[in-house]
């Protein structure tokens, strides 16, 4: 019923329909937002990257492929929006907040648990935001997307190998850091407990 949906709105925007248009953007601002956030790592800047996607799917939409996911096409115009932006900008990302919409920490953890999550959450947005950004995209429609190589070779205009290998490099430096950072917060703890006086 969604894809039947889906598909009425599309045919219905290639004839100018504005409110059927209209209706998809509702329907897949959360998704393309998400992809936006985690690529540029800044809420304003995501939601102006979101506004774009959806300014260039409207003025290319007689370019979209029926064959093809709508939303796959989408976050396709959006990962290649971010990568050009942050190929601009040729500066580090600066570490961010927790992304919004993500999912709650479970009541039942302890408040210290749902520190250490967030936590885990902030420094997986920063050791994103070290990877080059074609790679970023990759790791960010495979894990978080749940998209196939095929998807994301679309998505990317990459081979399926190419992807493939870029997933496998960035997994790599990716568990790499992390494995470092938490080895480095582990001495840090033990060095801070030595140098605390006794009371």
């Amino acid at each position: 019923m969604e894809q039947n949906q889906e598909a009425a709105w599309v045919s219905q925007a290639l004839k100018g329909d504005e409110q059927a248009f209209a209706q998809l953007v509702e329907r897949y601002q959360r998704p393309v937002f998400n992809l936006c956030y985690r690529m540029l790592g800044d809420e304003y800047e995501a939601e102006d990257a979101a506004q774009e996607t959806f300014l260039r799917a409207y003025r290319g939409l007689k370019r979209y492929d029926p064959s093809r996911s709508f939303i796959t096409w989408l976050l396709s115009i959006a990962s290649h929006y971010c990568i050009d932006l942050i190929r601009r900008r040729r500066m580090v990302l600066i570490p961010i907040e927790a992304l919004p919409g993500e999912t709650l920490p479970d009541p039942a953890l302890t408040p210290e648990a749902a520190v250490r999550l967030g936590e885990d959450q902030q420094q997986i947005q920063r050791l994103l935001a070290t990877l080059n950004p074609i790679d970023r995209s990759a790791v960010i429609l495979y894990y978080w997307y749940e998209y196939s190589y095929e998807e994301i070779a679309q998505s990317l205009s990459l081979t399926e190998s190419a992807v493939k290998s870029r997933l496998h490099r960035a997994r790599k430096a990716l568990a790499g850091a992390w494995q470092e950072n938490k080895t480095g917060s582990e001495k840090a703890v033990k060095r801070t407990r030595h140098e605390s006086p006794a009371f």
